[in-house]
This record gives structure tokens, C-alpha cells and sequence, in this order.
């Protein structure tokens, strides 16, 4: 393994641990919020129950991200030395305000896991509240920072120094706005989905549990309409793409040449050396539409750019054919609760929709995990994109094999350690009947 490839390694397998205990951090707390509005407001003590449980999962998620979060700038600096010297003046702005909403978080969560009896209630739910914002602070200062080797801007280059630095211009960049907006609904989603669908795993063994048939309702409160909406955001960092990155969006789709009404093709393998993508269904001017809004427009193919500037296009080909197909699976679930919670029928009596959200369970974790390979490994060969090459940025530091392997047994430990000890959690979950067959006037909350 070559040098490079160690260190992109590594970060990848880091950045694959920590952006679920990241996403985790915005939806979580959201969902603690609403268990306890809901429990104040009407009373009922299974909210109280959910309230504090999630604090609990929260906070042993939120240590696990932190240190592997703090992993993750210790990498920066040491395996991508040239890249932070040459763009640390640029996006140090987003990753300083980063640390901050970080900091903030800590405090607001320590507030919330200790003050339930020692301040006012109201004070008890901003503390809660705070803790939700700053989560998706957090997660939007690292995304426009990483929207920025996207699309660079917010500086000049002379005599291949950045100078005339305008690190407010950095964050504008054009990919901030788009990726921010698609990471976060891709946070609530996957959060959202995989609390309902464990809990309506245990509905389908007990129907009538009233602590999981409350916890189905706030978690799809939070992941159906997020899930719903993620499709319209992926239309809109879509079209930037073809914009600011053409090339990554013909690797995306598979496509090779350079046309006119390009089609949308589902699904095949790209073939780098004959230069087509096989065994896909091509839906005829699709492409062309969904890029550029005509079915006419010329899409540009991987033909319309240097061998040596092409990333991995299978890699990048499947990965989004992955987040494509599976969130279209979790929007059409989703879909599915809303409407029948519009019905006003009771959602964890319809052992269909339990089954299909258990189903759902992972599946925007594995999106997201999708999504961001799309992301990076579609930015290749360039770590900022059009200014600097990956293999220009990399310490020159031999061994990082080593280093690679121990790292990744360490991840797989800790993540062992916290699915054991979160199923110890959701085992001991109340086993409390439901009293009555409706509850509060929704169908989606009984």
C-alpha cells in the first residue's frame, strides 16, 4: 500500500466512524427535546421516560464522537500537512466556530443530563434546545469547510501562494448551502428512521407497549419529513455539481461521452477502458433534466476531461447508486406513515408499515456513508479542487500502514463497545401496556 493510499485510508475509515456518531449528535437531541415538550405539556410519564433515556444515549454517543472527533484533527495535521498550510488561513474560520458550537454543546448537554430537578423547567428545555442547535452548528461550520475544497473560493493565487485571503467569501463558497442543506436533512432522516425502526422492531414482538408505540411517534416526527424532503435537496446540490464539478457528476452517472440529452441510468457498472457503463437501465433525456432542467442540454461526459483528472468511477458510480436507491426506499416509507398518520390510523397497529420501517432502520446511516464517498472519492485526484492534488498534500512520512491497521482495530473495538452497550439501553426499555386504543387525537402517536 502506497503512502497515499495509507493515509487517505486512514482518514476514510475515521471520517466512516465518526460521521455517525456526528449525525447522531444533530437528531438525537432534537428527539429529547420533543419527549420532554410532549411530557410537560400532556403529562403522560412514558415522554418523561424517552426524555431522559435519549439524554443518556446521547451522552454516551456525544463522548464517543468527541474522541473521534479529536482524532480526526490530530489526522488533519499530521497525514495532510501541506493541505492545512496552505488552506489553514482559508477555512480556519469554520473549523474555529466548529469548536465553538462543540464547546457549547458539552455545556448545554451536562445542563440538560443534570438539571431535571435543580432549575426551571423552562430553563430545563432551552438547555435541551441549545443542545440541538448548536449539534447542527457543529455539523454546518465542517461542511462548509468541506464544501470549500469543493468549490473553492475566497481567495486569490500568486505565484502559487494564497493571498487576499476573505475567509466570509470561503464560506460562501457555492457548494456550502447545497451540502449543508442535504447533510442536514440526511441527519434528522437517518436518525429519526433508525429509532423508529428499532422500536417498531419491538412493537412487532409487543403491539401494545406504550414506551415504544410513543417512541415510534417522535422519532418519525423527526425522520418522515426529513426523509421526505431529502429528495428535493438532492436535486439541489445535483445541479450545483454539474455546475461546479462536471466531472464528478459524469463519474456519478456513469457517463462516458459528451451529449445531448443524456440519459439517467439506474444502476450498472462503469468499464474505465471500454468507456461504458453496463447492464444499466437508461431512462432516455433523464440526465439532461435532472441536471440542467432541459432534456435537451449537453451534459459533459468523463471525455471532456484528462484521463489523469478522472476519479474512481465505479467507486463513485455504485456509492451513489446506493444513496439513491436506498433513500428513495426510506422517502416512500416515510411517505407511507404520513399518509396513513393523516388517516389518523394507528401507526404501530399496521404490522406492514412496522416491518418496512425495521427495514429502514440502517438504511440512512448507509446513505450517508454512501453519500460522503460520493463526495470525496469524487473530488479525486484533487484534495481542493482545481488547486491542489491529493498526492501533493500527504505527509511524507513512510509506515502509515501501521498505523492504518491499529486504528481500525481500535474503531472496530469501540464500536463494538457502544452497539453493546446502546442494545444493553433499548433492553431495558419499559414493558407498560397501552391503556387505551387512542391517545392524543393523532393516528402516528398510538
Amino acid at each position: 500500500m502506497s503512502d497515499v493510499l495509507a493515509a487517505r485510508s486512514q482518514m476514510a475509515m475515521s471520517l466512516a466512524f465518526h460521521i455517525t456518531f456526528a449525525v447522531v449528535g444533530i437528531g438525537m437531541p432534537l428527539l429529547m427535546v420533543i419527549a420532554e415538550v410532549r411530557w410537560r405539556r400532556s403529562g403522560d410519564a412514558m415522554y418523561l421516560e424517552l426524555a431522559k433515556r435519549w439524554a443518556k444515549g446521547t451522552a454516551i454517543l456525544f463522548a464517543v464522537g468527541a474522541v473521534s472527533g479529536t482524532v480526526l484533527s490530530f489526522e488533519l495535521g499530521l497525514l495532510w500537512p501541506e493541505f492545512m498550510r496552505y488552506a489553514g488561513a482559508i477555512i480556519g474560520m469554520p473549523f474555529s466556530l466548529e469548536g465553538f458550537a462543540f464547546f457549547t454543546e458539552a455545556i448545554f448537554l451536562g445542563v440538560y443530563l443534570y438539571g431535571w430537578d435543580r432549575i426551571p423547567p423552562r430553563a430545563h428545555v432551552v438547555a435541551g434546545a441549545i443542545v440541538a442547535v448548536s449539534g447542527a452548528a457543529s455539523a454546518l461550520f465542517v461542511v462548509i469547510a468541506n464544501a470549500w475544497m469543493n468549490a473553492p473560493a475566497g481567495f486569490e493565487i500568486v505565484n502559487g501562494v494564497p493571498t487576499h485571503i476573505d475567509p466570509i467569501a470561503a464560506m460562501r463558497n457555492r457548494a456550502a448551502f447545497p451540502e449543508v442543506l442535504h447533510m442536514l436533512l440526511a441527519a434528522y432522516a437517518a436518525t429519526g428512521l433508525v429509532v423508529a425502526g428499532i422500536h417498531a422492531a419491538l412493537l412487532l414482538r409487543d403491539r401494545r407497549n406504550a414506551f415504544h408505540r410513543r417512541a415510534l411517534a417522535v422519532a418519525l416526527i423527526v425522520g418522515a419529513p426529513a426523509a421526505l424532503v431529502q429528495p428535493i435537496s438532492g436535486d439541489v446540490i445535483g445541479r450545483m455539481t454539474a455546475e461546479v464539478q462536471p466531472v464528478k457528476l459524469a463519474s456519478m452517472e456513469g457517463q462516458f461521452r459528451t451529449e445531448r440529452g443524456a440519459p439517467l441510468r439506474i444502476g450498472g457498472i462503469p468499464d474505465e477502458a471500454a468507456r461504458t457503463t453496463r447492464w444499466a437501465l437508461e431512462i432516455p433525456y433523464g440526465l439532461s433534466l435532472l441536471a440542467y432542467h432541459d432534456p435537451r442540454a449537453v451534459v459533459r461526459g468523463l471525455d471532456a476531461f484528462p484521463r489523469e483528472d478522472w476519479p474512481p468511477v465505479p467507486i463513485v458510480h455504485v456509492a451513489f447508486q446506493i444513496m439513491v436507491g436506498l433513500g428513495t426506499y426510506i422517502a416512500l416509507v416515510s411517505a407511507w406513515a404520513i399518509v396513513a398518520a393523516w388517516r389518523r390510523r394507528a401507526l404501530p397497529d399496521d404490522p406492514w408499515l412496522l416491518r418496512a420501517l425495521a427495514l429502514a432502520a440502517p438504511m440512512g446511516f448507509i446513505c450517508i456513508e454512501a453519500g460522503w464517498t460520493v463526495t470525496e472519492v469524487g473530488r479525486q485526484p484533487w484534495i481542493i479542487y482545481g488547486v491542489m492534488r491529493t498526492a501533493d498534500a500527504v505527509t511524507p512520512m513512510p509506515g502509515l500502514v501501521v498505523p492504518f491497521a491499529v486504528f481500525t482495530a481500535l474503531y472496530c473495538l469501540l464500536g463494538a463497545i457502544v452497539v453493546w452497550m446502546l442494545s444493553q439501553h433499548v433492553a431495558r426499555s419499559p414493558r407498560i401496556a397501552e391503556r387505551a386504543p387512542a391517545g392524543e387525537g393523532a393516528g402516528i402517536v398510538v
